[in-house]
């Protein structure tokens, strides 16, 4: 299983250091199109995505989540404030619970 970093310029290329392949993206737009072509890929288990892009696009994931088998996890970036995440809500919005 291969894991994948998505995200601006820092955060991947931070990841790029430890031997962690990425893609910069700038927009969440072009994220979400990026996650969507390495969620399809078989051999990629775990999609590392920047928090920064994650917002505006967290409905488009969770659907995501629920239909594919890669895990999705978004990390904080580099700057971001510390936000506490309801994982209990995250996976029913994901289960349709």
């Amino acid at each position: 299983m291969k894991i994948f970093t998505v995200g601006n310029k820092s955060f991947v290329t931070s990841f790029q250091l430890a031997g962690v392949p990425g893609i910069i993206s700038e927009t969440p737009q072009n994220a979400l199109d990026e996650i969507k072509k390495l969620t399809d890929d078989s051999d990629v288990g775990l999609v590392l995505v920047s928090d920064d892009i994650t917002k505006s696009i967290d409905d488009e994931l969770t659907a995501l989540r629920a239909k594919k088998s890669t895990l999705v996890f978004a990390l904080p970036s580099i700057g971001s404030e510390k936000v506490e995440v309801n994982y209990r809500a995250m996976l029913k919005k994901i289960l349709g619970v």
